[in-house]
């Protein structure tokens, strides 16, 4: 089975949201998925809905052997075993969460179906914190 180098997104802002995202970095480690680099923890504001809660946000580069939509399966499997129920695309919009795990980028695939889009365009050019949270892992590589 061929590796495939795969960023990350996760964020949190209910609860202890560095918690979760550790708790959830842990989910994928045991679901056979490697972590090859982890950037800086960064609080943000939420984007795009209103909420007094604050995110806790990091990036990841991971190499897995799981398909795009394995992948996608996988971390959506994570999110519901820690409590989220809703997908923002169910919806509508987005909402508080306890965790959001993104695919922002797998390798230089571009792919497109209902359920994802790849590379997530707007963590890669639009979003000021994850644009911070790239850099710091492009640093580190």
């Amino acid at each position: 089975m061929s590796q495939h180098k795969v960023v990350l997104l996760l964020g949190s802002n209910l609860g202890d949201g560095k918690k979760n995202i550790e708790h959830a970095l842990e989910m994928l480690k045991s679901g056979g998925i490697e972590m090859l680099n982890i950037s800086i923890f960064l609080t943000s504001e939420p984007v795009e809905f209103v909420s007094s809660n604050i995110f806790c946000n990091i990036a990841t580069i991971i190499s897995t052997h799981l398909s795009p939509i394995q992948l996608l399966d996988f971390v959506k499997s994570i999110e519901f075993e820690m409590g989220r129920i809703n997908d923002s695309k169910d919806l509508g919009g987005y909402s508080d969460r306890i965790i959001d795990i993104d695919i922002v980028k797998y390798g230089e695939l571009k792919f497109i179906s209902e359920r994802l889009k790849l590379p997530h365009i707007k963590h890669l050019f639009e979003r000021d914190f994850s644009r911070i949270l790239l850099k710091d892992l492009s640093n580190k590589t």
